[in-house]
């Protein structure tokens, strides 16, 4: 991570230890009036929308989104966009509802730990303060033509008596406040004229709101340095919109014209040339989408447009997830980590389906949509023309170390070997995804939690979870704790062939360096055109006949459309074994799934052949 990681992180913890943070984040701050209700109103910052009218959008009063509001009123909620849990009606904000830890409201933020194992997985306390669920509560409210204003009012103002400023583990991580700030201002936008949204109410909102955007700006300098992905995407988002959505408020325009720089560097340094982010996940991609898709709509909004990278590298991030995308179902590989986030929540789709999101960005960039997204209308379109769907046949995508083949718009070959000059997310090079008729017949076995024990861990993050090899059952890289891997994977290379009849992708990386030195594991994957079938080739060099193992990972209930054969490379045929392993789709959740294993001294030769229902 380099001599400005170590330094900083150093210096952090002693700033942590000697109270620096404690005078630094101030705890009960004198509640000051910043603009009243009246001259808000009257003097609206540019935004989406203006109140319950939104233009164009048609009201679809679904059962679907019925239900889950019912839900929410009864206490319970959708995590991770998922798994549903009953909070109750009196939830405290603070009690992780799985270990049932309750965190001390009455510490300073700088002083609460985010990982223990009693405490467990601290998302399950951020999830319902991030306010994500607002997007479902405004969405019954207009489609349903049924007030609830009052609803999404008490839930803010009990949120800001239950967690005072800077204080409690709802203070410790600046994307889950910028994020809870931006999800409050979509509502007080949708419900300004709302006869509960008093005088008293709005001074008391305002100044949550300026005091968590006081702590953002105090604390960039943490996700700008040392944990440098989204998060710095998000908090420096926040701050360049701050002094667009609260002019009012002390320090805006300064925390403004800071934010914008430093979202623009991020932008420029976390993706990359070819579109594809640093972070190797397809979630967390669509994550900075919907950033984009916000930020370049408000900065234009306000006449304050971004630099011409910001819209390349945006393009290009487009580009490269809509080459991912199945059509027909419109989801992606499972590639990386996955939390399950979906920031703005404006469409009924399924959260593995990323049409929607896709669509928003393609409008603000463009003015079209692929997929006729109603969720374009929530950030203002108009005139909104639908085009076709269309993916390039075989694209490398070099500096993230990915190929596709769209052999058709029903068959989709990915295969993925990157090397790593920034965090590497999981040990899964040379894994490959095959996707037929929008079914994930081989697929990546997902994150499950990031805060579980070693095992869950071990196999979701590393190669075993994955449709590639192992030697000596050994990771490609070497798991450290939390999100660190060692060994990182420096020497890779990827290549597309195309010949009459088939697609041949290339890969190499060197690896496995605790077993060894200049290890080597090459892949071959071949495609046969207008035909279910794949070969794939894996050698390796200077293993030392050490023993390799393989995983293809699949669906219960898929196998009888599977055939598959594995032998060595002598084309011995080789024992094949149908193993029990573990598949997580949204984070949170995993069931039992089979996987297809295999042994060799010397590599593999896998031919796979699918047979549609």
């Amino acid at each position: 991570m380099g001599f400005i990681y170590i330094f900083f992180r150093v210096w952090y913890i002693i700033k942590t230890k000697v109270g620096w943070q404690i005078r630094a984040y101030p705890t009960n701050p004198e509640l000051k009036k910043f603009i009243s209700i009246k001259d808000w109103k009257n003097n609206l910052p540019p935004f989406f929308f203006y109140g319950k009218e939104i233009n164009g959008l048609m009201k679809n009063p679904s059962e679907d989104l019925k239900n889950n509001f019912e839900n929410i009123k009864k206490g319970i909620y959708i995590f991770f966009n998922k798994s549903k849990i009953d909070l109750g009606l009196d939830y405290d904000w603070i009690t992780n509802p799985i270990t049932k830890y309750k965190y001390d409201i009455n510490k300073h933020w700088s002083q609460i730990r985010d990982l223990s194992k009693e405490a467990g997985d601290i998302k399950y306390v951020w999830e319902k303060s991030r306010f994500t669920f607002l997007y479902d509560v405004i969405r019954y409210d207009y489609n349903f033509n049924d007030d609830q204003s009052k609803f999404a009012f008490s839930k803010i103002e009990d949120f800001i008596d239950k967690n005072p400023i800077n204080q409690g583990p709802n203070y410790m991580c600046s994307q889950e406040i910028s994020l809870r700030v931006l999800n409050w201002t979509f509502a007080l936008y949708y419900y300004k004229d709302s006869k509960f949204l008093t005088e008293k109410l709005f001074h008391k909102i305002m100044h949550s709101i300026y005091w968590q955007i006081h702590h953002v700006y105090k604390n960039i300098n943490f996700s700008r340095i040392s944990v440098r992905n989204n998060h710095a995407i998000t908090e420096t988002l926040m701050l360049f919109i701050s002094g667009k959505l609260f002019p009012f408020f002390p320090n805006t325009k300064l925390w403004s014209k800071k934010g914008k720089y430093w979202f623009e560097k991020e932008i420029e340094f976390q993706i990359y040339n070819d579109g594809t982010h640093l972070q190797y996940s397809m979630n967390y991609h669509r994550v900075v989408i919907q950033l984009l898709t916000l930020g370049i709509k408000l900065s234009e909004d306000n006449m304050d447009l971004f630099n011409n990278k910001v819209y390349d590298k945006a393009k290009k991030s487009l580009d490269f997830l809509q080459n991912c995308i199945n059509h027909k179902n419109g989801n992606l590989p499972n590639t990386g980590a996955n939390d399950g986030a979906l920031f703005f929540k404006f469409s009924e789709n399924d959260y593995r389906d990323y049409r929607s999101q896709l669509d928003d960005l393609r409008f603000v960039l463009f003015g079209n949509t692929f997929y006729n997204s109603n969720s374009v209308f929530w950030y203002g379109a108009s005139n909104v023309t639908n085009n076709e769907p269309s993916n390039s046949v075989f694209k490398l995508f070099a500096s993230g170390g990915y190929s596709i083949i769209n052999d058709s718009n029903n068959v989709k070959t990915f295969v993925k070997c990157s090397s790593y000059s920034n965090r590497p997310s999981q040990a899964d090079n040379n894994h490959i995804d095959i996707w037929v008729n929008g079914i994930n017949y081989f697929r990546d076995n997902g994150s499950y939690l990031y805060n579980t024990n070693k095992d869950y861990i071990s196999y979701f993050n590393g190669a075993a979870g994955h449709n590639t090899c192992t030697i000596d059952n050994t990771d490609q890289m070497i798991k450290g704790p939390r999100f660190i891997w060692f060994n990182w994977i420096k020497k890779s290379k990827i290549e597309n062939l195309e010949f009459d009849d088939r697609f041949e992708i290339n890969l190499r990386f060197q690896g496995f360096k605790n077993l060894g030195k200049s290890i080597v594991h090459k892949r071959k994957v071949i495609k046969y055109k207008n035909k279910l079938i794949w070969t794939i080739i894996d050698s390796f060099e200077n293993t030392n006949f050490l023993n390799k193992q393989i995983y293809w990972h699949t669906d219960y209930k898929l196998l009888e459309n599977i055939d598959i054969s594995i032998s060595d490379l002598n084309k011995n045929k080789l024992s094949k074994q149908i193993k029990c392993g573990m598949h997580s789709s949204n984070y949170g959740e995993y069931e039992e799934s089979p996987y297809y294993y295999s042994e060799s001294k010397n590599g593999f030769i896998t031919t796979i052949k699918i047979k549609e229902n």
